[in-house]
């Protein structure tokens, strides 16, 4: 990376119905590569069609998608930017209305009409994650970020309440993180020797015990397997909600831990040159940015200008937003953001 800031990748509604890529998806990405952005990530993009969460959402399990792929990481390479595809299935936050049938999840789910995968068709969506890594290395992407956080189905595997398997991939912590290993370990071994292969994590929430999260960064930084953590904090400097590791913030729990050759960014309310600066004080790697990169597609170029820079005050207006190069349907997304759209 050209520097230390990477373009979250964040949900914007912004790709054609079939999952291909769109001219509005296209022109937000390139205008934070050629901006300055170390890396530049997609929103996470459907390794199979069950697993769509969001009307407009990328998609990466099909060889359709490939043309719209190979012209952006093109685009985004010329830019001088390093690119990745994150990759992920929604799980039971699938929207039936958008897939056709029941959500499918980690175990079945009667009130929220959900039905639990077998052990074959986990073992399916271990292929589908990495067919999707393969799909990304021939589209000319530097690497992939597996998308394990915010309640999506690698996530509910790791929560301790709502994964009640008593197959291979439940009960223990092992089990249950059991999938991501096995993801990543195929595409470790079927993808080429420099591509690069990311995980994003929630450290709470979602079901998640905050030591056990702790212990998985651990062990993946020590594993070979993965080339950098995305730790998605929402709020980096809070504490977190565990009352066993009250009195420090989220974000000092991992960067204190021996990583290897394993980078560690972090995400969550990074919208100023005096917070991302911060957070590499403390010891992140890298930090990834989002509110801050919807509000100014030049983000990195202003803060290298002036180190103190803030992003500006909530809320903008519409004509701000398709200034910074967000389409229609992008806007409309961030004006269901309470407080972030002013019109």
């Amino acid at each position: 990376m050209r520097n230390r800031l990477a373009l979250a990748p964040l949900t914007n509604l912004q790709s054609n119905d079939d999952g291909t890529l769109s001219a509005d998806e296209l022109t937000f990405l390139r205008l934070r590569a050629e901006s300055g952005f170390g890396m530049v990530m997609t929103c996470g993009a459907t390794v199979h069609p069950l697993g769509k969460g969001y009307p407009r959402q990328l998609g990466i399990h099909s060889d359709i998608h490939l043309p719209g792929l190979e012209q952006l990481a093109a685009i985004l390479r010329r830019a001088g930017a390093l690119s990745a595809v994150q990759i992920m299935h929604s799980g039971w936050r699938s929207k039936r209305e958008l897939i056709g049938q029941d959500p499918v999840g980690v175990c079945d789910d009667t009130d929220a009409g959900v039905r639990g995968l077998s052990t074959g068709e986990v073992q399916q969506v271990v292929e589908d994650f990495i067919l999707a890594g393969l799909r990304a290395e021939a589209a000319g992407f530097d690497g992939v970020e597996v998308h394990g956080a915010h309640g999506y189905l690698l996530c509910e595997f790791l929560d301790t309440q709502r994964n009640r398997r008593t197959d291979c991939y439940g009960g223990s912590a092992e089990g249950r993180a059991r999938i991501i290993w096995e993801i990543l370990s195929g595409l470790r071994a079927r993808c080429r020797p420099d591509f690069q292969i990311g995980v994003r994590l929630s450290p709470e929430r979602y079901g998640i015990d905050f030591g056990e999260a702790r212990s998985l960064v651990h062990e993946l930084m020590h594993s070979g397997m993965a080339d950098y953590i995305d730790l998605s904090c929402w709020d980096t400097f809070k504490e977190p909600e565990d009352a066993r590791f009250k009195g420090r913030a989220i974000m000092d729990w991992f960067t204190e831990l021996p990583r290897g050759n394993t980078r560690l960014g972090v995400a969550g309310k990074l919208t100023s040159g005096p917070s991302v600066v911060e957070c590499l004080r403390r010891g992140a790697d890298f930090v990834l940015i989002g509110r801050g990169a919807i509000l100014h597609h030049d983000f990195p170029r202003r803060l290298s200008a002036n180190p103190s820079f803030t992003s500006v005050s909530l809320p903008v207006s519409r004509a701000h937003l398709h200034a910074e190069g967000l389409g229609e349907h992008f806007i409309d997304y961030m004006a269901t953001w309470e407080g972030f759209v002013a019109d």
